[in-house]
Order: structure tokens, then C-alpha cells, then sequence
């Protein structure tokens, strides 16, 4: 382990990027009072000897915090003890085990510690589904009978839903802000990524991200988006609004806001005006029923106007959008443009409904790398041309052939539209 946590240190202390250095995660050794400690110090001192201007620490996901192995952490980094596993009335008939916040018992047995999350959270979603009934609490176990329908294996997107050890945003925010000395915290996850598929296990990716597997964002992102900048004026609005079959059902809408005031508005009636109160990350309009038609959210904030957002019924998707996310890259056979198909209506509103068969084809000096569409149960091999959107999107990715320079246009086709492409200039 010497010559690993050496190199490992030597390769990258360079980058400004590092805050510190972690030699352990969720280690066993955590719960070895003899040998366990004993290795943590000989541990921390190969870091400080590599690199004596950042802290280290491990990662703890069961150690308590009168326990040798974390006197010996200079961080005290915790994997979901913070927040708390499998507390709360919705996580009650859950086997396994539980464990209250634990960050007053670290910071009052070690006081002069610094303490982060490591890990929070494990909310798991799939990208613009949504199923009802929605819970009436701030978090929830995701399982066959709440916040998922098991034939697809998908997870509703309200953000509510976890691993059953873990919490959502909501929880994990009250959690963090009820304990101001905490540093801040590190999400599970950033972004889907494949294996551990909780909570449907034949389903090729993990449920995790903020955002999926093909770099869309979840409802979650303007959560996180809101919490972590919260001068930037954010209102985002969920579920969307294409619900032909639930006219007059109960279909809870949320807003994600910093704001102190929101009034939501269907179809220009007013749903109520809110005061978001203390441990509260989310606007809840829960009685609403469904019509066609359009939403629209004021927010207020210090007394004033400050964001809003509308989502609308669309019509039937009616072209192609293709939008790169750079008009230029370098012809190394390394350099990559990520190009997003949408399938829009005449107003060019994404149809969040849309699931058409899309095919892929480029023109000029490249290729198509892969391509995706966020959809953690499908198996459609990444190097496949043909991807049916998913939520009304999908997604190429395309590179130049090295040494070769001029124009790529990448063309998307499905049946009854006509062809979208988008130019890309090759350096």
C-alpha cells in the first residue's frame, strides 16, 4: 500500500483541484480498534510526508464517534451517517441499520475536527418520469410500492425517492443546515453511471446522477442548482405537463427555489401563493388536477419579483433539433462534440413525451463515437446509429480523424420528419 498512496500523491499534488486526500473509503479497518488505527496513522503520515500542505482523512460509514479509528482522521469524512440511514416514518419497515444523525456526536467528541459528507444522499430518479400518487413526505425508499413502476424499471423524478440507506436532497439539506459547522458535502451522484442499478437490478446503469448517463439533466440539477448558488436566480418547475388520461386527477407540481415566495398559476388561475418555510427546499402544490394548458411560477424573493419558469402542454413533435455543444473541434482523433437531438412541436417546446426512432449519420473527415439517450434500462450498444429518444431527447457524439481538417455535418432522420443535421468545423 506504501508505493501506491505514494505515487498516487506524487502524480497528482500538482493540481490546484485537490482540497485533500482521502486513503480510505468505507474501510473495514474503521471497525478494528487495535489494528485499524494503527494503519490510518501510518496512512496519514505517508500523505503528510508526500504533500505537508493538505489535510487527509477516510471515509466512515459506520464508525461511531467514540471509536478509536476516527481520533486518528485530521477530516472527518462521513458516508451518510451525517444525514442519518433509514430514519424517518417512510424508512420505518426497512430491515437493515439505522442510524440517527450522527454529526452533534462527532463534533461535540471532536470538537477541533473538521467535519464533511464524503457521500449524501443516493436519491434515484429517471429522467422525466413521473409517478403518482407522490409522497407526502420529504424523502422515501424507492421500491416496488412507492415512487417507481417496476415493469419498466423506471423511478419518478420528484426528486424524493433513495436507496433505502439513504435521503433525499430535502433531508439532506434540513440535515446539513440544522448543523452549520459541517463543511458542505460530496452528492451520490453526480451522474449516472453503469452497474450497481439500484433500485431494479436488470437495468444497465445506476439511478444516482444529478444528471443521466447521456450528460441530460434530472429535475434534481435545479435542486442542487439552487441550493449551491443560491444569488442565481432559479424556478423550475416538475413534473411536465402532457398528461392526456389524468384530466382532473390529483398532479402535485414543485418548484425548485431559493425564493422566499412562490405563486404558481394554471392556466392564469392562481394554485395559492407559499412562503417556503425553514428546512424547506421546495415549493409543493399537491392538490393540483390536471388540464392541458400552461403552468407558470412567480417567484419572490427579499420582497420583490425574482425567477419564474412555465411549462406547457405541447402538440405532437413536429421536427428535429440538433444543437452542438461547440461549433468547432480539433482535428486530433481525441477532440469530441456532444450534439443533443431534440423532438420539438411547431413552437419548438421539447416533447417530454416523445420517444421516436432516431438514426444517425455523418457527413466529412470523422465519425460517430457513440450514442445515447439516458435511458437507464435500455442495452442498446453505445456504438449503435439507430437510438430512440428518450423523455424527447437523445444524444451523438462525434470526433474528427486525426490529421484531417474541414466540415462535419451530422444528420439526424426519423420516419414523418425531415432530416435535422448540424455543421461542426474541424481545426
Amino acid at each position: 500500500h506504501e508505493p501506491d498512496l505514494r505515487n498516487f500523491i506524487r502524480r497528482d499534488r500538482n493540481h490546484p483541484s485537490i482540497v485533500a486526500w482521502s486513503y480510505g473509503n468505507e474501510v473495514i479497518d474503521q471497525t478494528l480498534n487495535e489494528t485499524g488505527p494503527v494503519l490510518s496513522r501510518k496512512l496519514r503520515g505517508i500523505v503528510s510526508e508526500e504533500d505537508p500542505t493538505r489535510l487527509s482523512t477516510a471515509s466512515v460509514n459506520s464508525a461511531k464517534a467514540s471509536w478509536p479509528f476516527p481520533e486518528t482522521l485530521e477530516i472527518i469524512s462521513l458516508n451518510y451517517q451525517g444525514q442519518g440511514i433509514r430514519t424517518g416514518p417512510q424508512y420505518s419497515n426497512l430491515s437493515g441499520i439505522i442510524t440517527p444523525p450522527v454529526y452533534p456526536d462527532f463534533h461535540s467528541t471532536l470538537p477541533k475536527k473538521p467535519i464533511l459528507s464524503s457521500e449524501t444522499s443516493a436519491t434515484v430518479d429517471t429522467r422525466g418520469t413521473y409517478i403518482f400518487p407522490v409522497v407526502d413526505a420529504d424523502s422515501a425508499p424507492a421500491n416496488e410500492s412507492s415512487g417507481t413502476d417496476p415493469e419498466d424499471g423506471f423511478v419518478s423524478a420528484y426528486g424524493l425517492y433513495t436507496a433505502n440507506f439513504g435521503a433525499s436532497p430535502d433531508k439532506t439539506f434540513a440535515s446539513l443546515d440544522r448543523n452549520p459547522y459541517v463543511a458542505g458535502e460530496f452528492v451520490w451522484a453526480g451522474i449516472d453511471y453503469l452497474g450497481e442499478p439500484t433500485p431494479f437490478y436488470t437495468a444497465r446503469s445506476s439511478y444516482f446522477g444529478i444528471v443521466d448517463l447521456a450528460g441530460f439533466t434530472k429535475d434534481r440539477y435545479y435542486q442542487y442548482q439552487a441550493r449551491w448558488r443560491p444569488d442565481l436566480p432559479v424556478a423550475h418547475i416538475l413534473p411536465h405537463w402532457n398528461w392526456s388520461g389524468r384530466e382532473g386527477e390529483v398532479t402535485p407540481v414543485h418548484v425548485f427555489s431559493e425564493a422566499d415566495e412562490a405563486e404558481l398559476f394554471l392556466n392564469g388561475r392562481s394554485q395559492g401563493r407559499m412562503v417556503r418555510g425553514e428546512y424547506e427546499y421546495r415549493f409543493r402544490w399537491d392538490e393540483v388536477r390536471y388540464e392541458p394548458g400552461t403552468l407558470f411560477v412567480q417567484t419572490y424573493r427579499n420582497g420583490g419579483a425574482w425567477a419564474n419558469d412555465t411549462v406547457c402542454t405541447t402538440s405532437e413533435p413536429s421536427d428535429l433539433r440538433l444543437m452542438a455543444d461547440r461549433s468547432e473541434i480539433e482535428g486530433d482523433g481525441a477532440d469530441l462534440a456532444f450534439v443533443t437531438l431534440e423532438l420539438v412541436d411547431a413552437h419548438g417546446h421539447v416533447v417530454p413525451t416523445a420517444a421516436n426512432n432516431v438514426t444517425f449519420a455523418l457527413d466529412g473527415p470523422g465519425e460517430i463515437v457513440a450514442t445515447d439517450n439516458g435511458d437507464p434500462t435500455s442495452f442498446v450498444a453505445f456504438s449503435s446509429l439507430t437510438r430512440k429518444a428518450f423523455s424527447g431527447k437523445a444524444l451523438a457524439i462525434v470526433r474528427a480523424h486525426a490529421g484531417l481538417h474541414g466540415l462535419l455535418k451530422l444528420v439526424a432522420t426519423s420516419e414523418g420528419f425531415d432530416a435535422g443535421h448540424v455543421p461542426i468545423k474541424v481545426r
